[in-house]
């Protein structure tokens, strides 16, 4: 099997999960397969996990056992898939959100500022837009808030407007092409300006955050009573929208009561805070340093 991402918050996540060996689970970011593996260990024959993953890449990882299914598609479309296997209810749910470190560490992905390449950053490569087109036909308020939005870079119009003026006479296509804009406008530590940028195109690209709304949305209203929903989050976007749902059922956070006054709350929270990587984990892992494990199990 090719072995290209260690798993986040592996035991915490799992542990949470209470994994029931006749339950139906899903994991919602197969990858490569770190977090389904226990899972399935834990499964028996009436049990069964699906998993989703728009990356070509996962495929190479998929377990050949008969409760196990992969689904090559974005997890927004959980509930058209479950319909479509004939599962009404769910015991579990886990998501490990983000980008992979196989994704970051395959150059031509262009998901990273470290290695030349072209501006691509799709996590399917199937679909049509690439960073490339969004930098070339963006207007530039539409980039700003891009930048601004998903990235929470401070000088977003500063920014905007640079690339706005250097694709009138140059094409924007790698990411040393962006780089160079990017080392002009630097405010703070350039790793960090840096990251925040590539981060802002790669959400705008794949539609994470829309996708990340459905994918929720669709998760509460499968999970059976007693069932478990946990996700890990790396920026406050994303946690922002989880905590929401977990908290009021709903990922604006608006309290929704019913016709007797009653707040609805159609979760319990399993961890009263947020449960986050070991010191020894951040250190063997970078990638775990900004992780956040929350998880709620439906009323």
């Amino acid at each position: 099997m090719q072995a290209y991402h260690i798993p986040v918050l592996l035991n915490e996540s799992i542990s949470s999960l209470n994994v029931l060996p006749d339950g139906v689970y899903v994991d919602a970011t197969f990858g490569a397969g770190g977090h389904s593996r226990p899972i399935l260990t834990t499964l028996n024959a009436k049990g069964h996990l699906y998993a989703f993953d728009q990356d070509d890449d996962a495929f190479d990882n998929a377990f050949d056992q008969p409760n196990f299914t992969l689904i090559q598609a974005n997890y927004r479309y959980l509930h058209r898939f479950m319909k479509l296997y004939g599962v009404e209810k769910i015991d579990g749910i886990l998501a490990d959100l983000g980008i992979s470190s196989h994704q970051i560490d395959v150059p031509e992905r262009g998901f990273s500022f470290r290695y030349q390449a072209p501006l691509d950053m799709r996590m399917n490569t199937s679909s049509s837009q690439t960073a490339r087109e969004i930098l070339a036909t963006y207007p530039e308020e539409d980039l700003t808030g891009i930048f601004s939005d998903y990235g929470e870079v401070r000088n977003a119009i500063t920014l905007a407007k640079k690339i706005v003026e250097v694709r009138k006479s140059k094409k924007i296509d790698t990411t040393d092409d962006l780089n160079a804009i990017l080392r002009q406008c630097a405010m703070g530590p350039a790793q960090k300006y840096f990251a925040q940028v590539y981060q802002a195109l790669r959400i705008e690209v794949n539609d994470e955050m829309n996708a990340l709304i459905d994918f929720l949305q669709r998760g509460k209203d499968l999970l059976k009573p007693g069932g478990r929903f946990a996700v890990i989050t790396y920026h406050s976007l994303e946690d922002r929208l989880v905590k929401n749902l977990f908290k009021t059922g709903n990922v604006t956070g608006d309290v929704i009561r019913d016709a007797f006054g009653n707040i609805e709350r159609p979760f319990e929270l399993y961890n009263k805070n947020v449960i986050v990587p070991s010191s020894e984990e951040q250190r063997i892992n970078p990638r775990s340093r900004s992780a956040k494990l929350r998880v709620a199990i439906k009323r």
